[in-house]
């Protein structure tokens, strides 16, 4: 009973969180096509509705640990849902993605995203796609903010294999700054695929950066050692063990090459 209960209050946290997505747009869109900042002010409103609704609606609290980067910065997050976005995005004061092109093309979600400064990307063409988002980063640097790309490109679930592309190790160094690793347990409780939501404490947690002048591989290597850890530790403390796994290298393909690509919502 206790488990239909949640179903039903989960089906309608997703219904009303969908519904209230046009009328923030509604609301916000007018001072938004003249004003970026305003832009932002209605995607922070947003996701403090989701935080807020999810808490009350399925028990489903949520908190940012860590020092969030204030001023402009590069960071590498782990990705299990929309929730983690919703997370990031609220602690950090101008948030923009490295998202896959067709997002660009989404009602409302598209246009607000490219608005905010948000790099689309072909994800099916890798070589060409790291050469357009390279070009495309360093075109949008004259707006400061915190660009945040997933290291392995898409969302995961808990516990599987981590697959890290060399998408973030490119703009490592190209942007010649710190990279701020971000990890999360969100999949537990607000898994990639259904409705359900369990409730609990779902946390995005920011890490000590990673200081710029690694090579690629010493690169990648620290920085899925770092996330993938933190994370395991955080899904642990929400009672899910993920299978043992060495994090000690990056993910590599059946030839021993790193595997290649860019990051995406």
């Amino acid at each position: 009973m206790a488990g239909t209960v949640q179903w039903l209050r989960s089906v309608l946290f997703i219904a009303q969180m969908y519904l209230a997505m046009p009328l923030f747009a509604i609301v916000f869109t007018p001072f938004a096509l003249f004003s970026r900042p305003a832009a932002f002010a209605a995607c922070h409103a947003y996701c403090r509705w989701v935080r807020w609704t999810a808490r009350w609606m399925v028990g489903l609290r949520s908190e940012v640990r860590g020092t969030p980067p204030q001023g402009e910065a590069l960071i590498a997050a782990k990705h299990h849902s929309f929730f983690d976005i919703i997370l990031l995005f609220s602690a950090l004061p101008r948030a923009k993605f490295i998202m896959k092109k067709e997002l660009k093309w989404a009602p409302i979600l598209g246009w607000y995203a490219l608005r905010i400064g948000c790099v689309p990307v072909d994800r099916g063409k890798r070589g060409q796609a790291i050469t357009a988002m390279m070009q495309a980063v360093q075109d949008g640097r004259q707006d400061p903010g915190q660009l945040i790309i997933y290291p392995e490109g898409t969302r995961t679930a808990p516990g599987a294999p981590p697959a890290y592309k060399v998408g973030s190790a490119v703009l490592y160094a190209q942007l010649g700054q710190d990279c701020v690793p971000a990890a999360t347990n969100v999949g537990v409780f607000w898994p990639r695929h259904g409705f359900y939501r369990k409730p609990g404490l779902a946390v995005v947690e920011f890490l000590p950066p990673i200081a710029p002048g690694l090579p690629n591989d010493g690169f990648m290597a620290e920085l899925e050692r770092r996330i993938e850890t933190a994370s395991d530790a955080l899904m642990a403390e929400a009672g899910f063990q993920p299978p043992a796994a060495d994090h000690g290298e990056p993910h590599r393909d059946g030839r021993g090459a790193m595997k290649k690509g860019t990051s995406s919502r």
